[in-house]
């Protein structure tokens, strides 16, 4: 799987950097609200140049349906800020067979991809509900990975009471929204939107369900914060569907890379 995600993503015709080299300064984050600030000062934004690309690896656990089980699943993406994008993959198994699932956000355009041994397409999904899913997924990253990717004219940041702010993205001709909530010193709690798409346990079609990422903790890696690990999780009327957990190693990541350099 690693072998085919590096030779897609060398493929996007994504820029091959590098962003901008200047540290973003406390006087950058002066119009911003206050919780944002305290966040972004907690992730070990000023004093750094901007990220603009990532490449991630995790080990994690996800539940493909209500009332299944959980399963193992190992996962590779990258995410781009200089043309925003988000290429990833994940592989586990059902039955024994192993399965391929793509989510990817590239040239404005939003699709997922599952398809068994890699050969045998089980989903294909896209059009303007799954451009804003992983517009939203891509802003949901940058927010617990790379915040610096977010100071720009296409972020909005607004205040939500003491300890929460409201973010607005544009790309593409799309917009998308969430809330992030902070505590007492900055760092992350939670992240919701209403801007994913899923697929209905019981009418078993495509619609819009309110989505949150939470977090279980912080680490501190080569002067930045990185998540230890979170937990995604859909909210149905019927109560709270977590379907995917995953741990975060400092060294799973590698920041500020080209597409064409992460085999």
């Amino acid at each position: 799987m690693r072998t085919q995600f590096a030779q897609e993503v060398a493929a996007s015709g994504l820029p091959s950097g590098p962003g901008p080299q200047t540290p973003v300064t406390d006087a950058e984050l002066a119009e911003l609200p206050e919780p944002a600030r305290r966040y972004l000062r907690f992730m070990g934004v000023p004093g750094r140049p901007r990220d603009w690309s990532f490449r991630m690896h995790t080990e994690a656990r996800f539940k493909p349906a209500l009332g299944e089980s959980w399963r193992t699943a190992e996962s590779w993406q990258y995410n781009s800020a200089l043309s925003v994008a988000r290429i990833y993959h994940m592989k586990l198994r059902f039955y024994g067979v192993p399965v391929i699932g793509r989510d990817i956000y590239l040239h404005g355009a939003g699709r997922l991809v599952v398809r068994a041994l890699d050969l045998v397409t089980v989903e294909n999904e896209s059009g303007p509900d799954f451009d804003l899913a992983e517009l939203v997924t891509w802003l949901n990253d940058a927010v617990l990975f790379a915040p610096s990717m977010l100071l720009g004219p296409a972020t909005t940041w607004t205040a939500a009471g003491n300890d929460a702010f409201d973010l607005a993205f544009r790309d593409a001709g799309h917009l998308v929204t969430a809330r992030v909530t902070v505590d007492a010193l900055g760092a992350p709690l939670d992240f919701e939107t209403d801007m994913r798409s899923m697929r209905d346990p019981a009418t078993r079609k495509i619609r819009r369900a309110r989505w949150s990422t939470t977090i279980h903790g912080w680490q501190e890696a080569r002067g930045r914060r990185l998540p230890t690990g979170g937990r995604a999780l859909w909210h149905l009327p019927d109560g709270d569907f977590p379907y995917a957990e995953l741990t975060v190693q400092p060294g799973d990541m590698e920041f500020n890379v080209p597409p064409g350099a992460i085999a």
